[in-house]
């Protein structure tokens, strides 16, 4: 089976967070993604589409019609959003309409910079579902893949769950 490339959109979120020491507050740099995946060396073809850099408590609707659009013009049938988790599963609900495509959205709760991350097992999870599931939307987290309208965060345990 070949798959073509995939698409990351990148939107920030914690996996993207630079902490500069313990008493400052965080900013969302650049992705880390593209170096994760060199890391891991990483063969199937992927391109990387930086949207923005938000923690997901700051992405706004408009934001999510960014995001929706974005996917649904781009030509590759496959792709990886890496989110904020705060507010993951309404990006997810946004892009419920968005047919033909496979869609899975990862992050982490730690950002990728700390060695003590789960951003690298994430990543590499969310890469190899998008390339095995069927068309629909997905979030993959904690070591789990879930449909995207049968999730939510379990802010009390800090993982993800099936409703």
């Amino acid at each position: 089976m070949s798959i073509d490339e995939i698409l990351i959109v990148t939107t920030g979120g914690t996996i993207d967070k630079v902490y500069f020491d313990a008493k400052s507050d965080y900013e969302v740099g650049e992705s880390v993604l593209d170096e994760l995946l060199k890391q891991a060396h990483v063969s199937q073809p992927f391109f990387i589409a930086p949207l923005m850099r938000k923690d997901s408590l700051e992405v706004t609707d408009e934001d999510r019609l960014l995001i929706t659009s974005t996917i649904k013009q781009a030509t590759q049938s496959r792709v990886v959003i890496t989110h904020g988790t705060d507010t993951m599963t309404d990006t997810a609900a946004c892009l419920a309409d968005v047919s033909g495509k496979t869609i899975v959205l990862t992050g982490s709760l730690a950002p990728a910079r700390f060695a003590q991350s789960d951003a690298t097992f994430n990543v590499g999870m969310a890469f190899a579902a998008v390339q095995s599931l069927s068309e629909g939307v997905y979030i993959v987290m904690n070591g789990k893949v879930f449909r995207a309208d049968e999730v939510r965060k379990d802010r009390s345990i800090n993982e993800f769950v099936t409703l």
